[in-house]
C-alpha cells in the first residue's frame, strides 16, 4: 500500500492558507520589509560604515545579512513554505549582535559595534514578531 503525500493531505492547505494571511496582514509586511533592510544593511555595513579592513567581521556581516535577507524576501513571497525557518532569523540577528566580540581578528571600532548591535536587534525584534503573530493567530 502506497504511503499517501503529506502534501495533499487537507490541513496543509488550509495551514498554508493561514500563513498566508497572516503575512499579509500589515505588522508582518512591516517586520519582514524591515528584517528585509537590516540583512541588507548588515551586508552592505563593513563599507558603508568603514570598517572592511577587519575581514572576518566584513565576512561574517556580508554572509549573515545576504541570508536575512534571503530569508526576509523568502517569507513575503511564500511564507506559508518558510515559516518553518522562521527560527533562524533571530538568530542570525544574535549572531549580529555577539560577532564583532566573537569573530577572530582585530577588535572593531566602536562604530562597527554600534552598527552590528542595532540591525541585529531590528532582526531579532522583527523576527520575534512575526513570528508571535503567527503563534498567536495559529493558536485561536
Amino acid at each position: 500500500m502506497p504511503t499517501p503525500d503529506i502534501e495533499q493531505h487537507p490541513d496543509v492547505a488550509v495551514m498554508r492558507h493561514r500563513y498566508d494571511q497572516i503575512s499579509e496582514s500589515p505588522m508582518a509586511q512591516s517586520a519582514d520589509g524591515l528584517t528585509f533592510l537590516a540583512g541588507l544593511y548588515l551586508a552592505m555595513s563593513p563599507w558603508v560604515i568603514g570598517f572592511s579592513g577587519h575581514s572576518p567581521l566584513t565576512m561574517s556581516n556580508l554572509f549573515t545579512g545576504i541570508a536575512i535577507a534571503l530569508l526576509a524576501a523568502g517569507f513575503v513571497a511564500a511564507y506559508g513554505h518558510f515559516h518553518g525557518m522562521a527560527w533562524v532569523a533571530p538568530i542570525l540577528g544574535a549572531w549580529a549582535i555577539v560577532a564583532p566580540w566573537v569573530v577572530d581578528g582585530p577588535t572593531p571600532e566602536n562604530t562597527a559595534i554600534v552598527s552590528n548591535v542595532i540591525a541585529g536587534a531590528v532582526v531579532v525584534l522583527c523576527a520575534l514578531a512575526m513570528m508571535s503573530g503567527t503563534m498567536r493567530r495559529t493558536r485561536s
